[in-house]
């Protein structure tokens, strides 16, 4: 299996099976995923909140997240960090 060192070794996926595919052969590497999270402005000025979730949606949550070795939280806030730039430019 080969260890992804920089993000910009991980494509643009044209669907879910190639996404599969390419995870199947590759996994990032440990020190970039610290990385990412220790260097990150929001972890050091982050806020704690409560988010109310179904049972089932968090479980398919945890699932998703393991299956890319992350930590749901971190994959969560990465998708809202997402969208939120993209409703931002959406909306110029």
């Amino acid at each position: 299996m080969d260890a992804i060192t920089n993000w910009e070794e991980v494509p643009i996926f044209e669907g879910e099976e190639s996404e599969a595919a390419f995870w199947v052969e590759n996994q990032i590497a440990l020190r970039l995923m610290e990385s990412a999270v220790a260097s990150s402005p929001e972890a050091s000025e982050s806020v704690n909140i409560t988010l109310r979730i179904d049972p089932r949606m968090l479980a398919r949550l945890k699932r998703l997240a393991r299956s890319r070795y992350l930590n749901y939280q971190s994959m969560m806030k990465q998708w809202l960090s997402e969208r939120l730039e993209q409703e931002l430019r959406d909306n110029r």
